[in-house]
């Protein structure tokens, strides 16, 4: 699915070719057809898209599943009157099982909390390329937190981590805060490690207290205490100097191996007492590929560093102004290498050297100006 990244309509050859595995694995075939929709729509703002994920969150278990768990629960409260009634119950109850993951018109049946799980994720991960549907998709998610069943609510946590890593905005950072003593252990585990992506790399001073004050209050709780150290860790993540953003040129591009590493994390989590929280904690090194150095370091044709002054400032939206607007505000001079918090950006404040790149992140080399004149 990550391969999709955002290839919109040319993915439905992969989602036609997902129908092998009608036989093998019906109940999932659904979920992997969404997967791949939602990855192929990542970080393009789909409005319509984003509809159509909060259309599956909003349906409820359909009768049949009420219906089938009747069923069941008529089962078990009948008692066997002796053992060879069993025997004789056994082929019919095989071939109940064979029936079970289809419904009255011969379809595969879709695991509903899974299915919602993803379509919740989703909109985080289709939505976080912008800033307005980024605003949206906040408000979207404080009604399911507040309305959503507990696979809905579980997966929102893992959206806000998606659309905002190493980006932790206040708003979100109360709301996972609120839910990390949630009743419901996933949720509350999600949440705190939504958290750690959320200032992964950031030493952020609030996040970092409130994860302090975290382990103090699970100190008797070893998984939700592992998560808190997990994101303690992410939080201090390379003292600062790193960063798991996987947008760079100035948030124009999306880095596809490093949003995949992220989402394998994201995705592992919707099943997290069976991967995180037991044999596959592993799976958290799927992070490394995001991992990538937020300062701006400067070198000349030779590769040799070479310092210069640089202002680092707010970046301004200078989209469609006349003449040469001023592209930073509430700037401070620096002498490379420097850090870039996410919104800010540099400018060279010499004219003395020429940038080959024209977004100042990251590596860049240097030219001498043939016109300065000292």
């Amino acid at each position: 699915a990550e391969y999709m990244g955002g290839l919109q309509e040319q993915s439905e050859a992969s989602i036609t070719a997902l129908g092998s595995m009608r036989e093998n694995a019906p109940r999932f075939l659904k979920v992997a057809e969404l997967m791949v929709e939602v990855c192929a729509y990542a970080c393009t703002g789909n409005v319509l898209q984003i509809q159509k994920l909060l259309h599956i969150c909003s349906e409820s278990a359909t009768e049949e599943e009420k219906e089938s768990q009747g069923e069941k629960a008529g089962e078990t409260g009948k008692g066997e009157s002796s053992g060879s009634q069993e025997d004789g119950n056994k082929t019919g109850k095989d071939a109940k099982s064979k029936e079970k993951d289809k419904d009255k018109d011969g379809n595969a049946k879709v695991d509903v909390g899974l299915y919602q799980s993803v379509a919740a994720m989703g909109i985080g991960i289709i939505a976080c390329g912008e800033d307005v549907g980024s605003e949206m998709a906040l408000r979207t998610y404080g009604h399911l937190l507040r309305y959503g069943e507990n696979h809905i609510r579980k997966a929102v946590a893992l959206g806000f981590a998606m659309m905002s890593p190493s980006n932790p905005q206040l708003s979100i950072l109360d709301t996972l805060s609120k839910f990390s003593h949630d009743s419901d252990a996933e949720v509350s585990a999600n949440s705190i490690l939504a958290m750690g992506i959320l200032g992964s790399g950031t030493n952020n001073a609030r996040l970092a207290a409130i994860l302090r004050q975290l382990a103090q209050y699970y100190a008797k709780d070893p998984n939700n205490l592992f998560m808190t150290r997990i994101s303690q860790g992410l939080t201090h993540m390379g003292k600062g100097t790193v960063t798991i953003n996987p947008f760079h040129s100035e948030r124009i591009l999306c880095s596809n191996t490093a949003f995949g590493g992220l989402l394998a994390v994201m995705t592992s989590c919707l099943f997290v007492k069976e991967t995180i929280l037991s044999h596959a904690h592993y799976l958290l090194y799927s992070l490394a590929p995001a991992i990538q150095p937020r300062m701006l370091t400067t070198v000349d044709e030779n590769l040799d560093a070479l310092p210069v002054t640089v202002r680092v400032g707010q970046a301004v939206d200078v989209v469609g102004q006349a003449g040469k607007p001023k592209t930073i505000t509430g700037f401070q001079t620096h002498t490379t290498p420097v850090l870039l918090a996410i919104g800010e950006r540099a400018e060279l404040a010499t004219d003395e050297y020429i940038p080959v790149s024209p977004y100042l992140e990251g590596f860049v080399i240097l030219e001498k100006n043939p016109h300065y004149e000292s």
